[in-house]
């Protein structure tokens, strides 16, 4: 059991750290959308569009450690909450339908009974992230999506700028968590170290939260799901002391 002082300093800094992802995308998505002209300079545009890829990268992680009450220890609900808001912002998404996905992925890990897992190509990328987008993205999330562009739309936003700072953003986020977080950790190019049938990138500190939040740590996540993203590093060093 952890002590009340730990499930303390994991709550605020965790909360902290959600609050730095989520502000930096809101300013972020808002000044894409609203404000960036597309006929400014290339690498301002492609600047944005990476930034907001790997933010709503990070907005996604934080919702994943809401799925594991992991985010604000000991609050069930406030979990619940602030993890259905993320998902509905990112893509429309139920909270709980996710979680229950998620946690099905924990208990059957790279077997025919895991959502995220593709067992008739465990090694093609294109086959499995396709497989992958499709189990998640349905008419919920279709018409979720219109709706948000019909109102930025109506407030005086572009609309090609609804589609290349803010559709383009969103599907290579989706494109990076699924190749970070799953594919390189689950895929089967070599033996695994245990049933949970996950590996951990050999990535450094900052390659890891660069690329998926040191989700990429996958191995240490399946080991203590109960630990939030930014812990992951400390768990890999315990691993190879």
């Amino acid at each position: 059991m952890q002590s009340v002082s730990v499930k303390k300093t994991k709550m605020n800094m965790g909360l902290v750290y959600a609050s730095l992802i989520v502000g930096a995308w809101l300013i972020t998505h808002i000044y894409s959308i609203f404000f960036h002209n597309l006929s400014a300079p290339l690498w301002q545009t492609l600047g944005l569009i990476a930034l907001q890829c790997w933010l709503y990268t990070g907005m996604f992680i934080v919702a994943h450690d809401t799925m594991h009450g992991s985010l604000v220890p000991g609050r069930t609900e406030l979990n619940a909450k602030i993890g259905t808001t993320i998902m509905f912002v990112y893509a429309g998404f139920n909270w709980k339908l996710m979680r229950a996905a998620h946690h099905a992925h924990h208990d059957h890990s790279g077997t025919a009974q895991d959502p995220d897992f593709n067992g008739e190509n465990p090694h093609a990328f294109w086959p499995w992230y396709f497989k992958f987008f499709l189990t998640y993205f349905g008419k919920r999330q279709l018409l979720t999506l219109v709706a948000f562009t019909v109102v930025y739309i109506l407030l005086g936003a572009e609309y090609l700028n609804t589609i290349v700072m803010w559709a383009v953003p969103a599907i290579l986020s989706s494109v990076q968590l699924f190749y970070f977080g799953t594919y390189l950790t689950h895929r089967h190019s070599g033996p695994f170290p245990d049933h949970h049938n996950a590996r951990t990138n050999d990535f450094n500190r900052l390659t890891s939260l660069l690329s998926c939040f040191h989700f990429g740590y996958h191995h240490e996540h399946h080991l203590f799901p109960h630990e939030p993203w930014w812990r992951l590093p400390s768990r890999k060093r315990e691993s190879i002391k």
